[in-house]
């Protein structure tokens, strides 16, 4: 698990239909973990952009979306309320 910053959002109109309904978030790792790479999430539980958050990936993250069989490597699964520290 990671905790990351929503910076952005991405749009897709056409996707796996295991993905339809599913909004996809640009979440940035913060400074402290050293990833380089800012990571596209599915986010099921509404997060906004500027606000912290908790990452599953890899096989958590299709049961963090619910759905076993979706091909997705990362998945928001929690809002951190104060990330005041964080940075």
């Amino acid at each position: 698990m990671i905790i990351g910053k929503v910076v952005g959002s991405v749009v897709s109109t056409r996707k796996n239909e295991n993905l339809v309904g599913s909004k996809f978030m640009i979440v940035e790792p913060i400074p402290s973990l050293r990833v380089d790479n800012r990571i596209v999430a599915v986010d099921n539980i509404g997060a906004g952009i500027g606000e912290y958050v908790l990452v599953v990936q890899g096989s958590s993250a299709r049961y963090g979306v619910g759905d076993p069989s979706a091909p997705v490597d990362a998945a928001i699964v929690g809002i951190i309320d104060d990330g005041s520290n964080l940075e």
